[in-house]
Protein backbone atom coordinates (compact mmCIF):
# COMPACT_ATOMS: atom_id res chain seq x y z
CA UNK A 1 0.00 0.00 0.00
CA UNK A 2 1.64 3.18 -1.54
CA UNK A 3 0.94 5.86 1.29
CA UNK A 4 0.51 8.74 -1.14
CA UNK A 5 -2.04 6.72 -3.06
CA UNK A 6 -4.04 6.32 0.62
CA UNK A 7 -3.94 9.58 1.31
CA UNK A 8 -5.14 10.79 -2.15
CA UNK A 9 -8.28 8.33 -1.98
CA UNK A 10 -8.98 9.30 2.14
CA UNK A 11 -8.78 12.90 0.95
CA UNK A 12 -11.55 12.51 -2.23
CA UNK A 13 -13.54 9.90 0.51
CA UNK A 14 -13.42 12.69 3.35
CA UNK A 15 -12.26 15.84 2.60
CA UNK A 16 -12.94 17.60 5.57
CA UNK A 17 -12.53 14.90 8.43
CA UNK A 18 -13.72 16.14 12.06
CA UNK A 19 -14.32 14.12 15.27
CA UNK A 20 -17.67 13.23 15.31
CA UNK A 21 -18.35 14.01 19.17
CA UNK A 22 -19.92 17.30 19.80
CA UNK A 23 -17.82 19.32 22.21
CA UNK A 24 -17.26 23.58 22.12
CA UNK A 25 -14.35 23.23 24.52
CA UNK A 26 -10.81 20.92 25.87
CA UNK A 27 -12.77 20.00 28.51
CA UNK A 28 -15.64 18.71 26.71
CA UNK A 29 -13.80 16.77 24.54
CA UNK A 30 -11.96 15.48 27.09
CA UNK A 31 -15.37 14.44 29.05
CA UNK A 32 -16.98 13.21 25.47
CA UNK A 33 -13.90 11.20 24.83
CA UNK A 34 -13.46 9.14 27.50
CA UNK A 35 -17.29 8.71 27.89
CA UNK A 36 -16.76 7.01 23.70
CA UNK A 37 -14.74 4.44 25.27
CA UNK A 38 -16.83 0.71 24.37
CA UNK A 39 -19.19 3.38 23.19
CA UNK A 40 -20.95 5.11 19.90
CA UNK A 41 -20.07 8.35 18.96
CA UNK A 42 -23.83 9.04 18.56
CA UNK A 43 -25.05 7.53 21.61
CA UNK A 44 -21.92 9.61 23.77
CA UNK A 45 -23.52 12.57 21.97
CA UNK A 46 -27.30 11.69 23.46
CA UNK A 47 -25.45 11.82 26.95
CA UNK A 48 -23.42 15.13 26.93
CA UNK A 49 -25.58 17.90 26.03
CA UNK A 50 -26.93 17.38 29.58
CA UNK A 51 -23.92 16.98 31.27
CA UNK A 52 -22.10 19.92 29.92
CA UNK A 53 -24.87 22.37 30.74
CA UNK A 54 -24.84 21.14 34.26
CA UNK A 55 -21.21 20.74 34.43
CA UNK A 56 -19.15 23.87 32.97
CA UNK A 57 -16.00 23.31 34.47
CA UNK A 58 -13.26 20.39 35.96
CA UNK A 59 -13.85 21.55 39.08
CA UNK A 60 -18.01 21.01 38.51
CA UNK A 61 -17.08 17.42 37.54
CA UNK A 62 -14.08 16.86 40.31
CA UNK A 63 -17.36 17.62 42.81
CA UNK A 64 -19.98 15.76 41.29
CA UNK A 65 -21.85 12.94 43.25
CA UNK A 66 -20.14 9.61 42.49
CA UNK A 67 -23.77 7.86 42.31
CA UNK A 68 -25.78 10.61 40.27
CA UNK A 69 -23.24 10.79 37.73
CA UNK A 70 -22.85 6.98 37.23
CA UNK A 71 -26.68 7.62 36.31
CA UNK A 72 -26.28 10.62 33.81
CA UNK A 73 -23.91 8.43 31.88
CA UNK A 74 -25.45 4.65 32.20
CA UNK A 75 -26.71 4.13 28.98
CA UNK A 76 -22.55 5.00 27.50
CA UNK A 77 -21.87 1.64 29.23
CA UNK A 78 -19.26 0.81 31.91
CA UNK A 79 -20.80 3.98 33.85
CA UNK A 80 -19.13 3.24 37.41
CA UNK A 81 -15.82 3.00 36.08
CA UNK A 82 -16.45 6.15 33.87
CA UNK A 83 -17.76 8.35 36.55
CA UNK A 84 -14.47 7.56 38.64
CA UNK A 85 -12.47 8.56 35.94
CA UNK A 86 -14.05 11.50 35.33
CA UNK A 87 -14.29 12.73 38.58
CA UNK A 88 -10.77 11.43 39.05
CA UNK A 89 -9.35 13.07 36.35
CA UNK A 90 -11.09 16.73 37.00
CA UNK A 91 -9.78 16.54 40.51
CA UNK A 92 -6.49 16.12 39.21
CA UNK A 93 -7.10 18.83 36.69
CA UNK A 94 -8.00 21.33 39.53
CA UNK A 95 -5.33 20.48 41.41
CA UNK A 96 -2.04 20.50 38.99
CA UNK A 97 -3.13 22.24 36.44
CA UNK A 98 -5.51 25.17 37.65
CA UNK A 99 -8.48 23.16 36.35
CA UNK A 100 -7.06 23.23 32.38
CA UNK A 101 -6.84 20.73 29.89
CA UNK A 102 -2.82 20.13 29.78
CA UNK A 103 -1.29 20.35 26.02
CA UNK A 104 1.35 18.01 26.21
CA UNK A 105 1.26 13.71 25.77
CA UNK A 106 2.95 13.08 29.06
CA UNK A 107 0.92 15.49 30.99
CA UNK A 108 -2.36 13.90 29.55
CA UNK A 109 -1.68 10.55 30.11
CA UNK A 110 -0.88 11.08 33.59
CA UNK A 111 -4.73 11.61 33.83
CA UNK A 112 -6.88 8.70 35.80
CA UNK A 113 -8.97 7.27 32.32
CA UNK A 114 -6.53 9.09 29.94
CA UNK A 115 -4.92 6.74 27.63
CA UNK A 116 -2.82 7.56 24.67
CA UNK A 117 -5.76 7.39 21.47
CA UNK A 118 -7.90 9.98 24.37
CA UNK A 119 -5.09 12.22 24.29
CA UNK A 120 -3.87 12.19 20.90
CA UNK A 121 -7.90 13.58 20.79
CA UNK A 122 -7.49 16.31 22.35
CA UNK A 123 -3.80 17.26 21.10
CA UNK A 124 -4.82 16.85 17.24
CA UNK A 125 -8.52 18.75 17.71
CA UNK A 126 -7.51 21.42 20.51
CA UNK A 127 -3.82 21.81 20.09
CA UNK A 128 -3.23 21.75 16.65
CA UNK A 129 -0.12 18.99 17.49
CA UNK A 130 -0.06 16.17 14.96
CA UNK A 131 -1.20 13.45 17.15
CA UNK A 132 -2.03 9.43 15.45
CA UNK A 133 -5.07 8.43 17.04
CA UNK A 134 -5.37 4.44 17.04
CA UNK A 135 -8.99 3.18 17.78
CA UNK A 136 -10.46 0.37 17.06
CA UNK A 137 -11.60 1.08 13.69
CA UNK A 138 -8.08 2.74 12.53
CA UNK A 139 -6.70 -0.37 14.28
CA UNK A 140 -8.92 -2.08 11.64
CA UNK A 141 -8.55 -0.43 9.07
CA UNK A 142 -4.51 -0.45 9.29
CA UNK A 143 -4.20 -4.12 9.91
CA UNK A 144 -6.70 -5.02 6.62
CA UNK A 145 -4.20 -2.78 4.37
CA UNK A 146 -1.25 -4.18 5.55
CA UNK A 147 -0.18 -0.77 6.88
CA UNK A 148 0.95 -3.12 10.18
CA UNK A 149 1.09 -6.21 11.17
CA UNK A 150 0.47 -5.65 14.99
CA UNK A 151 -2.38 -5.92 16.70
CA UNK A 152 -0.90 -3.50 19.72
CA UNK A 153 -2.29 -0.05 19.72
CA UNK A 154 1.11 1.58 21.12
CA UNK A 155 3.07 -0.63 17.91
CA UNK A 156 0.44 0.44 15.34
CA UNK A 157 0.95 4.17 16.18
CA UNK A 158 4.44 3.23 15.81
CA UNK A 159 3.93 1.76 12.55
CA UNK A 160 1.52 4.86 10.78
CA UNK A 161 3.82 7.35 12.30
CA UNK A 162 6.87 6.15 10.20
CA UNK A 163 4.72 5.94 7.39
CA UNK A 164 2.25 8.95 7.06
CA UNK A 165 4.27 12.54 7.64
CA UNK A 166 4.34 13.99 10.29
CA UNK A 167 1.84 16.84 9.57
CA UNK A 168 -0.47 15.24 8.52
CA UNK A 169 -1.19 12.69 11.59
CA UNK A 170 -4.09 14.20 12.77
CA UNK A 171 -5.93 14.36 9.20
CA UNK A 172 -4.97 11.14 8.25
CA UNK A 173 -5.80 9.15 11.78
CA UNK A 174 -9.57 10.82 11.55
CA UNK A 175 -9.99 9.77 7.94
CA UNK A 176 -8.54 6.19 8.46
CA UNK A 177 -11.28 6.42 11.50
CA UNK A 178 -13.45 7.36 9.67
CA UNK A 179 -12.90 5.21 6.99
CA UNK A 180 -13.72 1.98 9.04
CA UNK A 181 -16.79 3.63 10.60
CA UNK A 182 -18.65 3.98 7.47
CA UNK A 183 -16.52 1.56 4.39
CA UNK A 184 -14.35 -1.07 6.14
CA UNK A 185 -17.18 -2.17 9.04
CA UNK A 186 -15.94 -4.73 11.25
CA UNK A 187 -18.87 -7.52 10.00
CA UNK A 188 -19.92 -6.69 6.59
CA UNK A 189 -16.71 -4.09 4.70
CA UNK A 190 -18.45 -2.09 1.60
CA UNK A 191 -15.60 -3.43 -0.65
CA UNK A 192 -17.28 -3.01 -3.92
CA UNK A 193 -17.61 0.74 -3.51
CA UNK A 194 -13.92 1.15 -1.77
CA UNK A 195 -11.21 2.77 -3.63
CA UNK A 196 -8.55 1.16 -1.93
CA UNK A 197 -9.49 -2.84 -2.32
CA UNK A 198 -7.31 -3.14 -5.99
CA UNK A 199 -4.18 -2.73 -2.86
CA UNK A 200 -5.87 -4.05 0.18
CA UNK A 201 -4.52 -7.52 1.39
CA UNK A 202 -7.77 -8.05 3.36
CA UNK A 203 -9.56 -7.76 -0.35
CA UNK A 204 -7.27 -10.04 -1.87
CA UNK A 205 -7.49 -12.83 0.44
CA UNK A 206 -11.56 -12.50 1.08
CA UNK A 207 -13.16 -10.79 -1.57
CA UNK A 208 -14.48 -8.91 1.26
CA UNK A 209 -16.50 -11.99 2.42
CA UNK A 210 -14.09 -13.06 5.22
Amino acid sequence: MKVDHLIKVLNREFPDPKVELHSSSPLELLIATILSAQCTDERVNKVTPHLFKKYRSAEDYAKADPAVLEQEIRSTGFYKNKAKNIIGCCRVLVEKHGGRIPGTMDELIELPGVWRKTAGVILGSCFGQPAIVVDTHVRRVSLRLGLTRSDDPDEIEKDLAKLIPNKKWTRVSHQLLLHGRYICKAKAPHCPECELKPTCGYYKQTGGSG
